[in-house]
């Protein structure tokens, strides 16, 4: 059994966009399980906009283990019903080894505990991504929140990353248009040939506006909100009266500062009158998946990962993966991942 284990904390909260210098790598000697207990040795880690706007911004989190959905491997139980080798989806973080009980839970979220991976489901790293977190917001965002109907448009902001191109290819799968707005033409060219998009604008061309509205000559009926900024205003012009607007999160504002500021298009879209749709009709707690991940219920997590399981399966949805190896990576792929060097879903491999 392992006695020794290294972890990332943070060391100071970031000013603007997080440096090096704001994370520590600092070790540990890892304690006894007791009884109901195990060992977990973290295989893969992932990594997502919400570590910064949810937990790189609390005083009190200084010094402690970054946040993070982690699929491990049990390598000590003293808990029954789990063995050695098996694997656990849980939420222990950026570390290399974890002491789990079998009440934790994934994401902090009361409705859905730990699970032992399936392996016919897909490859592990999925349990964190497509078939994971990911996944569900998608299904939850576009299906079950905005319930996109055969026939309309839908937009979503950074198509290529991780929740973005399962958005667009959900909306293909339902009979809707998918238009998604990426950076850059490599990425852009991803989300059209790979994923199947109908069309792709990139927002770096400089032309945003004039070029998302020839994309989408009937308007948005649904835009799937994961940016923020001047792509929300952008978008604005072009929603239809009634259009759905699930949101994800506002990564263009996570890394401001007092002194850089600025006003929330999210305001002028509410001031519009056009139905702004979150958890219970509300905006509260959008920077964290608030119509997801905090509301899944597990029966609801099961139905969707075996449906998105079944089209992977099957060739109709893709993914892409991002991956750098060791946990020493992970700061430099976290901020590469918000300064959007990241193709498709950021992961570290921690260990084979």
């Amino acid at each position: 059994m392992p006695t020794t284990n290294r972890k990332v904390v943070m060391k100071q909260l970031p000013n603007g966009m997080p440096t090096p210098a704001d994370f520590e790598i600092v070790p540990e000697t890892l304690g006894e399980p007791e009884d109901g207990q195990m060992v977990l040795k973290t295989r893969w880690l992932t990594l997502d906009p919400y570590m910064r706007s949810v937990f790189m911004g609390q005083p009190g989190n200084i010094g402690k283990t970054v946040i993070g959905g982690t699929l491990s491997e049990v390598v000590h139980s003293n808990a029954p019903a789990w063995e050695v080798g098996d694997l656990v989806v849980g939420y222990y973080g950026w570390q290399e080894y974890s002491i789990a009980g079998t009440s934790d839970l994934q994401w902090n979220n009361p409705y859905i505990p730990n699970q032992k991976w399936d392996s016919s489901l897909g490859d592990p790293s999925t349990a964190l991504g497509i078939l994971g977190m990911t996944g569900y917001t998608a299904y939850e965002g576009l299906l079950n929140v905005a319930k996109v109907q055969a026939g309309e448009t839908v937009v979503v902001s950074a198509a290529s990353g991780a929740v973005g191109q399962v958005v667009g290819q959900l909306a293909k799968i339902h009979g809707a248009r998918a238009v998604g707005i990426a950076g850059g033409p490599e990425k852009c060219d991803c989300c059209v040939d790979e994923f199947g998009f109908d069309a792709c604008v990139d927002y770096k061309a400089g032309n945003l506006a004039a070029d998302l509205a020839a994309a989408t000559p009937d308007g948005i009926d649904i835009y799937f909100e994961n940016v923020g900024g001047d792509v929300l205003e952008a978008v604005i012009p072009g929603l239809n009266p009634g259009a759905r607007v699930p949101i994800c999160g506002f990564i263009a504002h996570y890394n401001e500062t007092p002194e850089t500021r600025r006003v929330n298009p999210l305001e002028r879209l509410q001031s519009e009158g056009l139905k702004v749709l979150g958890k219970d009709g509300s905006t509260e707690g959008y920077a964290f998946f608030g119509f997801s991940n905090l509301a899944i219920r597990h029966p609801e997590a099961e139905e969707a990962l075996a449906t998105l399981s079944g089209w992977i399966k099957s060739g109709r949805l893709k993914y892409r993966e991002s991956i750098t190896d060791g946990l020493d990576s992970a700061v430099d792929a976290f901020i590469g991942m918000l300064g959007g060097r990241n193709f498709g879903k950021t992961m570290v491999r921690v260990s084979d």
